[in-house]
């Protein structure tokens, strides 16, 4: 602002106690805390029961968790008057739900930038607490019924998806009880290109009947509007996608594609490490040496790692590793190639290539080229839509991992659910339209 227009510093105004119908009367700051004593703009001197006068019999003082300024947790002191009826002889005090709901130890204020730090700074629900100057079940209990109430149960957030992408998720590293849970992901702004994608929904469990079950509950009409619907390679989310969804399409994302060649890979060169020493790899041993680099494409290797490669393979006990690499080699090939066709045609070949004609000894490329030839038009299907993977769903797998060490790990796995969809669900512009 080049030339601002200056007013009456006016401390009611710059709190926000304005929206909550309160007005400032005197302040109490050090340098830990700052407390605003106020009073409701409200007079509310009638009975609700008879209708008539109330006189002023006390004053009491309810207090609240507002939102901190200056690095200070600031609480809201209310002076409220109880009125008497003078006719029927109930008591009641000065209403103060614009401030806050009956029983709430946070003012609405303070609950939306609780909501804000948590959704778009990422904050903890301790530095949140801290912050408030509140325990951590009471900012925990309050920011999830409010991110329930105002986003979470939103009707209107699964509008608009038409490509989705399903895949298993840990959300605990423990014995006790399940530790899966199954992630649906809108990819519809991937694949049109309008922005990130966003996390629509989890279920405890991982299994057809979880994802069936959670398109079942699904209207009819959202089902009829998915076209896409990207998985990895287990079988399950396949069948419940075509059992629900008759007219979308099934796609195996790259990512996937690549990590069964990649382990196909690893597990020949474990087989042949055992053969020809008898033990496990170890740092001098030449399989082991070269376990990453197996890994690099071929056009992305330096030429001291292609000598390596070269030097290998020039050792006829790895013929079964450098065939199985040279496969692995193709199928990224074929998904790096920027005519789609084409590559939709290396693709096939391989696919089909692996399915006929193997030598006997070549178990891990067998095992291969049945999982790519039960699913070859889910493989093929990637190339006839473009945008279309699983990549933002790990992505956002890797947040939630975040979210799970930030929280030093998580017991109730509803609380987990919502803090999920709260970190991950693509909230923000949401915010930005409705919060104070």
């Amino acid at each position: 602002m080049a030339k601002p227009i200056f007013s009456t510093p006016d401390l009611t105004t710059f709190c926000r106690l304005d929206t909550l119908d309160l007005t400032c009367i005197g302040q109490h700051i050090t340098g830990h805390k700052a407390i605003l004593e106020c009073r409701p703009n409200t007079t509310d001197n009638w009975c609700r029961r008879c209708g008539g006068h109330g006189i002023v019999r006390d004053t009491v003082v309810r207090r609240l968790a507002h939102e901190p300024f200056g690095h200070r947790p600031t609480t809201l002191h209310i002076r409220l008057r109880r009125y008497k009826c003078v006719e029927c002889g109930r008591v009641w005090r000065q209403d103060t739900t614009a401030a806050a709901p009956p029983r709430a130890k946070i003012s609405r204020t303070g609950l939306d930038w609780a909501l804000r730090a948590l959704v778009i700074d990422h904050d903890t629900v301790s530095v949140i607490a801290s912050k408030l100057a509140v325990s951590w079940h009471t900012a925990n209990s309050a920011i999830l019924a409010e991110g329930r109430r105002l986003l979470i149960n939103d009707p209107t957030r699964f509008d608009g998806a038409s490509v989705i992408g399903v895949d298993e998720h840990v959300w605990r590293h423990t014995r006790r009880g399940d530790k899966y849970v199954t992630v649906i992901i809108d990819l519809t702004p991937i694949s049109q290109a309008t922005g990130p994608a966003r996390l629509l929904d989890m279920m405890p469990g991982r299994s057809k009947q979880v994802f069936k079950q959670w398109l079942k509950a699904r209207p009819k009409d959202w089902r009829d509007g998915i076209d896409v619907v990207a998985m990895d390679g287990f079988s399950g989310f396949k069948t419940a996608s075509v059992e629900e969804l008759p007219d979308a399409v099934e796609v195996m994302d790259p990512f996937h594609v690549v990590k069964l060649a990649g382990d196909a890979l690893d597990d020949v060169r474990r087989r042949i490490q055992q053969e020809t020493t008898g033990h496990r790899g170890r740092a001098k041993d030449p399989l082991y040496r070269a376990r990453r680099t197996l890994h690099t494409g071929a056009d992305l290797l330096t030429t001291k790692q292609q000598e390596s490669i070269a030097g290998l393979f020039a050792d006829s006990s790895f013929t079964e590793v450098e065939v199985t690499w040279a496969v692995y080699q193709d199928i990224v090939n074929a998904y790096r190639t920027a005519d789609r066709n084409e590559g939709k045609k290396l693709l096939r070949t391989v696919i089909d290539a692996l399915a006929t004609n193997l030598p006997t000894g070549l178990v891990e490329l067998k095992r291969l080229g049945r999982t790519l030839k039960r699913r070859a038009a889910d493989v093929l299907a990637f190339f006839t839509r473009p945008g279309t993977s699983n990549g933002p769903t790990e992505a956002i797998n890797g947040r939630l991992e975040h979210l799970r060490g930030s929280a030093l790990g998580f017991r109730n796995i509803t609380h987990y659910i919502a803090r999920c969809l709260l970190e991950s669900g693509g909230f923000r512009p949401v915010l930005h339209s409705q919060l104070r």
